[in-house]
């Protein structure tokens, strides 16, 4: 296991218990999402995996090495963390100089610094506004800046915390195929997010955290199931799969072929509602 994480608790100072007792492993190369309601831990968890927070007790395990042994910046080796708002993260005047500081920090030589900038400029699709400002791109374009910067350090886990927000579709494509290219060169990748489409196309295992806990750890192809059983109204449930419930179909489908392979396999769904019948909000 890259990351083993033994029944970690961690206390804000008002006295909240944000986390209570949290355990799981994440082997190299998995892709696992964490996802759950709005104060479930999600992000707090995450950032125990860089140190910005510590716990109250029990224990994490970075590649091997207990966590509570390293500072900041050895954890920086370790693990990339792409911060939800990239403004809290950005701080150089262009983009080839803020993708350069982590490697730089890191005392990479020279040739693989530039190397790896490089492939990070292009694989985030930012190699042509490498000389511009980062403040002075959208939203979009910076938080990808911000995940250049980490895939610049070259660390074999990457932490995203929701990626997907203020990205347009062309953007999502991007980010979901280098997840699965970060996956297939063998490293990790944990993502905190409210996007259940991107969850299920691009990872392999979901993590559920329900008020500082885990309420819910399996296969993504078992996740939809897992909700419509227990009514989990905190996560909405991914379009295909409200698709095919709306078409009265047995069973999730959570992906186009997969939904494709319903439609060509004979199954006679129910009829579509009618444009007179209402459709709850969460439904549309």
């Amino acid at each position: 296991m890259i990351i083993r994480i033994d029944s970690l608790t961690f206390r804000y100072p008002n006295g909240t218990t944000a986390l209570d007792g949290v355990s799981f492993g994440v082997g190299a190369g998995e892709r696992v999402a964490i996802v759950g309601a709005n104060g479930a831990g999600k992000s707090t968890l995450a950032r125990h995996l860089v140190g910005i927070e510590r716990p109250a007790s029990g224990t994490i395990e970075i590649d091997g090495r207990p966590a509570d042994g390293l500072g900041i910046a050895e954890l920086a080796r370790t693990v990339g963390f792409v911060f939800q708002n990239p403004d809290d993260q950005l701080h150089a005047a262009s983009v080839v100089k803020e993708v350069g500081f982590g490697p730089r920090n890191l005392r990479f030589p020279a040739a693989r610094r530039a190397e790896l900038v490089e492939s990070a400029l292009r694989r985030t699709g930012l190699t042509a506004a490498r000389d511009t400002h980062p403040h002075h791109l959208s939203l979009g374009e910076r938080k990808r800046v911000a995940l250049a910067s980490v895939l610049a350090m070259d660390t074999p886990v990457v932490v995203l915390d929701e990626p997907t927000t203020g990205q347009d579709h062309a953007s999502i494509v991007l980010l979901g195929n280098l997840v699965d290219s970060l996956a297939a060169d063998g490293r990790t990748v944990l993502a905190i997010t409210h996007d259940m489409d991107f969850c299920v196309e691009h990872f392999d295992r979901v993590i559920v955290l329900a008020n500082g806990r885990v309420a819910w750890d399996g296969p993504v192809a078992d996740w939809p199931a897992h909700v419509a059983d227990t009514a989990d109204e905190s996560l909405e449930l991914p379009q295909l799969t409200r698709l095919g419930r709306r078409l009265g179909w047995e069973g999730p489908v959570t992906t186009v072929p997969g939904f494709l392979d319903r439609l060509s396999s004979g199954t006679d769904p129910a009829p579509l509602p009618s444009a007179q019948t209402r459709i709850p909000l969460r439904d549309r």
